[in-house]
């Protein structure tokens, strides 16, 4: 039977995007469970890859969800199997890998950061000589949507930094990232969430729609190219 990737949602609007689009582009067969539906996220032993987006939970809830996710995790980690975590899901990589998740000291939300300036995150030269930045420069533009942050173990590989919150990318063992920020998003994922999301509510809807607009081109461009990364490390 040919494997296939899997994909796990922590809630429904937070979808694969520009992964997705990829996938189908490519003929790759994938399957989504959307855990806020009630799907059930059960062995990962027969996946190419597992890809954990984001979500409002905290990896450090004690709930039967977050401890079912962790323990797929960690056996996706034991099996070597390819693993990429967005957001949530780079939490929950470094809780199953025997880090932390703690409270970031600045919630960073959206395009700008407290300053006013561009949220950026910067390769450090693990980074820059990693396979998921192939093709890529060193500083990217990015979108955030989070109030926790991870505490790295010895082990673990920072591969990106940032400004109001340090640990961004991360590298477990050979073929398992984490990634703080978000590179999938799509124009109507974006729509969804500027409409839906408690904390981007609060934000001027105006003005984010000039930022994704001014930067889209690029962020597609960067997005498309990490993901396509993350596929060749996969074996696609």
């Amino acid at each position: 039977m040919e494997k296939e990737i899997l994909i796990v949602k922590n809630i429904t609007r937070e979808g694969p995007g520009l992964l997705e689009d990829l996938l189908k582009e490519r003929g790759i067969k994938y399957t989504i469970v959307d855990l806020n539906q009630g799907q059930d996220f059960a062995s990962v032993e027969n996946c190419a890859a597992l890809v954990v987006l984001g979500g409002p939970d905290s990896a450090n809830d004690e709930n039967e969800k977050m401890h079912n996710e962790l323990e797929r995790i960690k056996e996706s980690i034991a099996a070597k199997i390819p693993y990429l975590g967005i957001c949530l899901g780079l939490q929950t990589l470094v809780k199953a890998s025997g880090g932390k998740v703690v409270r970031n000291p600045v919630k960073e939300i959206g395009f700008r950061d407290p300053e006013s300036n561009r949220f950026t995150v910067d390769l450090t030269e693990e980074g820059k000589r990693d396979q998921l930045f192939a093709g890529l420069d060193r500083t990217f533009k990015v979108f955030h949507l989070h109030g926790e942050t991870v505490e790295l173990t010895k082990d673990m590989v920072l591969l990106a930094t940032g400004k109001f919150c340090q640990n961004q990318i991360v590298k477990i063992g050979s073929n398992a990232y984490g990634i703080q920020c978000h590179f999938e998003l799509t124009p109507k994922m974006f729509e969804t969430w500027i409409n839906e999301d408690p904390d981007l509510l609060t934000l001027d809807k105006g003005k984010l729609r000039a930022d994704f607009e001014s930067t889209k081109a690029e962020y597609t461009q960067v997005g498309r190219q990490l993901l396509q990364n993350f596929l060749k490390v996969a074996g696609f």
